[in-house]
């Protein structure tokens, strides 16, 4: 897409927004940018980008919009506010929200915007601030594919992982599953690491060790491939019955040592019960099933189409 027939705009110039919209005027686009203090956009200004006075004034004079704020009421009252985006959005423009925001507020805003003709996307980050300065930054989309595949390489000035999730408020979903399973990994890592420290191994040393084990050598969430995505537990890599006795000794040493292990505890709990469902001989990790049960989902992915998305995930 040539970068002269296009205006973009950029609401929210913080700590991610600034720097991504800095990434845009590199790539060559032309630049519209409103934030709540105009000395936020001195920078961006002084690279030739335009004040717009309010978000009405920017979606005006603009192709594709972009927002980044904190929260989801604020997201709300530039979209639909007094001068907000709906008042000057032009028909077939598109608004993607980089925020982190509620699935609720992103279909709202979306059918809203809709009925103007204009297409509202839901598009969060993740990379950081560092990742936004470097453009290492994952952005995920959902809501019309088309307006997505449009403004493509608009969101490649930005990210090197721009993708397609799915209809609108997917990307959402995808977002607070990220950040929640990384805070609650950081959790349980808080929690055996200082049962290891309080167990006499010198931390460094602990860190170094555990590692170079199977699960350190391992990205996060390719603990769901084997088992977890295509429903398979049979048979196991890993016994559950196993995996529970490694559990239970873990616990055994926090109770001898006087740690708490919350969540250590709950996971032992979710292990027992797989093994009264008689599960003792599947894979460790067909207690992954209990969760399914509760949300009363059942997840069995195509072999084929595993290996197809494996096939694609370093590109």
């Amino acid at each position: 897409m040539p970068t002269d027939n296009i205006t973009v705009g950029f609401i929210g110039l913080g700590t991610m927004g600034g720097r991504m919209a800095s990434n845009l005027q590199k790539a060559g686009f032309r630049l519209v940018v409103h934030d709540l203090s105009r000395q936020a956009a001195s920078h961006h200004l002084n690279a030739g980008a335009t004040w717009a006075d309010t978000p009405k004034a920017l979606a005006a004079q603009c192709d594709v919009i972009f927002t980044s704020l904190p929260e989801p009421p604020d997201v709300e009252a530039v979209g639909l506010g007094p001068d907000g985006l709906i008042a000057g959005i032009k028909p077939g423009a598109a608004w993607f929200d980089l925020s982190t925001n509620a699935p609720a507020v992103v279909k709202k805003l979306h059918a809203a915007f809709a009925a103007k003709g204009a297409h509202m996307l839901d598009a969060p980050v993740s990379g950081g601030p560092a990742g936004a300065a470097s453009r290492k930054l994952a952005i995920w989309v959902g809501g019309d594919e088309g307006a997505f595949k449009a403004h493509k390489a608009v969101l490649d000035a930005m990210g090197d992982k721009a993708a397609y999730i799915g209809p609108i408020g997917a990307a959402t979903v995808a977002k607070l599953v990220h950040n929640m399973s990384g805070y609650a990994v950081v959790c349980a890592l808080a929690e055996t690491f200082a049962l290891g420290v309080k167990a006499g191994v010198e931390p460094l040393a602990l860190w170094q060790a555990v590692r170079q084990g199977a699960a350190g050598r391992r990205f996060t969430f390719d603990a769901l491939v084997d088992q977890f995505l295509p429903g398979t537990y049979d048979p196991p890599a890993f016994s559950l019955k196993l995996a529970h006795k490694d559990v239970s000794l873990a616990n055994a040493l926090g109770r001898e040592l006087g740690v708490p292990m919350r969540l250590c505890n709950l996971t032992l709990a979710e292990m027992t019960e797989a093994m009264g469902r008689g599960w003792a001989g599947r894979d460790s990790r067909v207690v992954m099933k209990l969760a399914q049960e509760r949300a009363g989902v059942d997840i069995a992915v195509a072999p084929e189409r595993m290996r197809e998305a494996l096939a694609g995930k370093d590109k």
